[in-house]
């Protein structure tokens, strides 16, 4: 739209393209670039992001691979990469795809699968039984733009329980690497993930995000802008994996 940098609009234009690969390959599928679209502010019923939220959820929703998926209990918790279900889930609704039944199944999968303590886990060690960051946050924020307002809430709570980046036990920070700031975060979580979790969610208000929201206040600069303290992806042309298709 004529508000966005034109940048922002050069991004838009290239992400929505054809994609000619397997939805989740990383960074330049469909699933991806559903993603960064919609991070980016993409209008609803883009066409290009339309498209991509189409052949993220033929893949997501599939009834083999939620079959294969519900499989995977071990210890009575079935094992998942639902960062995959939730960000799909967020980003098709924010698309315009309300009604479509795939989000439907999505939903009720990922409420089935949800932990006791609120969050979701891919680890397959019996032994494991805490939710994982990196796999919580998407799901929260599906389920909360789709309106299951009880799983979501159960959900940040998990992440309130750790005032969002710290360790339940310890009270020190989960990793170094969530307390700097990322973009785009794919599905990696970090302090701005959590926050943006919670504001879409439960809000701010809660006084147990209080300790990570002064560290983002910290990393202001005197412009009033943040910068990026890390990346997760290459850029175009660069050799090995998570190679980038924007700059």
């Amino acid at each position: 739209d004529s508000a966005f940098p034109p940048v922002r609009k050069e991004l838009i234009a290239v992400l929505s393209r054809s994609h000619g690969t397997h939805a989740y390959a990383k960074w330049s599928g469909a699933f991806w670039r559903l993603i960064s679209l919609v991070d980016l502010g993409v209008r609803p019923g883009d066409p290009g992001a339309v498209a991509a939220a189409g052949e993220t959820l033929d893949w997501v929703a599939s009834p083999r691979r939620l079959a294969e998926i519900h499989k995977r209990r071990i210890g009575g918790r079935v094992r998942r990469c639902a960062s995959q279900d939730g960000r799909a889930l967020q980003a098709s609704l924010d698309v315009g795809l309300r009604g479509d039944p795939r989000l439907d199944t999505i939903a009720e999968s990922l409420v089935e699968t949800q932990w006791p303590d609120g969050g979701w886990n891919c680890d397959r060690h019996r032994e494991c039984t805490h939710s994982s960051f990196n796999e919580s946050w998407g799901p929260i924020l599906g389920l909360a733009r789709y309106g299951a307002t009880e799983a979501a809430e159960r959900g940040a709570e998990f992440l309130l329980e750790h005032r969002v980046a710290f360790s339940h036990r310890t009270g020190e920070p989960a990793h170094p690497v969530m307390l700097k700031l990322h973009f785009p975060a794919y599905w990696h979580y970090d302090l701005l993930a959590g926050l943006r979790t919670l504001a879409a969610s439960v809000g701010l208000s809660d006084e147990r995000a209080n300790d990570a929201l002064d560290l983002l206040e910290e990393k202001r600069r005197s412009d009033g802008t943040w910068r990026t303290e890390g990346k997760w992806w290459k850029r175009p042309g660069s050799s090995g994996s998570n190679v980038e298709v924007v700059d």
